[in-house]
């Protein structure tokens, strides 16, 4: 006969059950217990990250954590599940018409009002005071900005590049690029001027948001829109462009002729699940972009703490790969508004604040036609940069390099590339930016470049690029 031992060895905490409620109530301690445990060692667990898939979908999450944590058919209940708060997000305004009205239902631990005040802090690069330097039409190209060996985090090296308007009035761009080597330590940040299109350049980005967590890296971007909290860890060296709209947000571009498929398929787009941290903080820094100063205020606890969410006001990301790229197939060039993947609308029809545009590795197969992009002077301003390889159509636009081309600031294929597609004889079908990655944001504004970036890395000879462009005409050659 096999002896039972004694039941205090099998489970020490024995005595303590004296009745079927003392057992309930000491388990559901070592839940939470537990919950919070796993909470507080999964925080910088970015392995295996699930996302749901969609664009401006409805979309609604909990962590699995909290099952049922989402109230049923209501939005705001007397009582939540769980003892959580209730909060909404508003990325319009209420009477928005339906099919532009965004907003999402938060439930979390404690609502984000509970902090300190807000109080200035210091705004390092970031600026939109366009009148401090006196503009200029030059062609101008940076190359790439060195990553400071210093720590530093993402919002800390975030720098202004150049921009026009003013997030008060709510109209206008800002062109930034961003450096860092270490990940912010309890401190997040929140963009109350506008949504930020995030492209990273060099290294993976971990995002923490409010709504969950997310990867980005190289030939991916983000779009983090207003009011949304979020703090970035990285594991080395990061660099990347950031586009920030004051006006709207960003929505697929009208396809028009080309029908009801093509360019970022909606179903490419990806957006975090739930998860929370329940986690006490002594001196946790929120920092917040208000009317393009940083202020920022202290609390004591996590702002990842929302445990379930539902709407369609959310973070995303999307795989650059994953664009289908369009062009012609008989002879000369589609515009390169068909390269585009996102698009903030003006008030203007057909007139964008902001374009995102990319440039991917594609066929070109025309005929008796001159491939590069051609020679251009633009309604719109351009600021462009190298995310991988070499630009096609700029031998000297290599990865981590970027440029503006200012309205009406002339532009185009460099004198090398110029002689190469001029003297290929006959046109065969070839791969073009094979292995590489450029971008653009396009704007409607006149763009002002900042102090601090006019004083970095300028490429002092890209005028030269063009000056070797031949005179090629001879009034006696008669055209065949």
């Amino acid at each position: 006969m096999i002896r039972r031992p004694p039941r205090s060895t099998l489970f020490p905490y024995t005595t303590l059950f004296r009745s079927r409620l003392h057992r309930k109530a000491f388990t559901l301690n070592l839940f939470i217990e537990f919950a919070a445990n796993q909470s507080e060692m999964s925080a910088n667990d970015f392995e295996n990250l699930k996302y749901m898939t969609g664009f401006g979908n409805d979309f609604k999450s909990e962590d699995p954590r909290c099952p049922k944590a989402l109230p049923a058919h209501q939005n705001s209940p007397q009582v939540c599940p769980y003892g959580l708060y209730t909060e909404q997000l508003s990325g319009t305004s209420f009477t928005t018409p339906r099919d532009k009205n965004s907003r999402t239902w938060m439930y979390r631990i404690l609502p984000a009002c509970k902090h300190q005040p807000f109080k200035p802090m210091d705004n390092g690069n970031i600026t939109h005071n366009w009148e401090e330097n006196e503009s200029i039409p030059n062609q101008t190209k940076w190359n790439p900005l060195e990553i400071p060996s210093k720590k530093h985090d993402f919002l800390q090296g975030m720098s202004t590049v150049c921009g026009s308007g003013h997030p008060r009035e709510k109209h206008g761009v800002s062109h930034y690029i961003y450096t860092c080597n270490t990940s912010m330590q309890d401190k997040c940040v929140c963009n109350a001027d506008g949504d930020w299109l995030i492209v990273p350049q060099q290294g993976k980005l971990k995002i923490i948001t409010e709504f969950g967590k997310m990867t980005v890296e190289p030939n991916e971007f983000c779009v983090i829109q207003r009011g949304i909290r979020f703090t970035v860890n990285v594991d080395g060296q990061c660099r990347g462009f950031i586009l920030e709209v004051f006006d709207g947000h960003f929505e697929l571009p009208e396809l028009g002729a080309m029908g009801a498929n093509g360019l970022a398929n909606p179903r490419d787009f990806e957006v975090p699940v739930a998860w929370y941290e329940d986690r006490s903080v002594n001196g946790y820094t929120v920092v917040q972009k208000h009317q393009g100063r940083l202020f920022a205020a202290t609390q004591n606890h996590s702002p990842f703490d929302v445990v379930a969410w539902h709407g369609n006001y959310v973070p995303y990301k999307y795989n650059l790969s994953h664009f289908m790229a369009v062009n012609s197939v008989t002879y000369d060039h589609c515009d390169p508004s068909v390269f585009t993947v996102l698009t903030c609308q003006s008030n203007r029809k057909g007139t964008a604040i902001a374009d995102f545009i990319c440039f991917p590795p594609r066929w070109a197969v025309q005929e008796h036609t001159f491939r590069p992009p051609y020679y251009h002077r633009n309604s719109m301003s351009e600021f462009m940069g190298c995310i991988s390889g070499k630009y096609e159509a700029k031998t000297t636009m290599d990865e981590g390099c970027y440029s503006l081309h200012n309205m009406m600031t002339p532009h185009g294929p460099d004198a090398i590339t110029y002689k190469k597609a001029t003297s290929q004889g006959k046109l065969v079908p070839e791969r073009i930016a094979e292995g590489c990655m450029s971008f653009m944001f396009e704007t409607c504004f006149e763009l002002a470049a900042t102090k601090w970036a006019l004083s970095q890395k300028v490429d002092q000879d890209y005028w030269k690029r063009w000056d070797d462009l031949p005179k090629n005409f001879n009034p006696n050659q008669k055209p065949q």
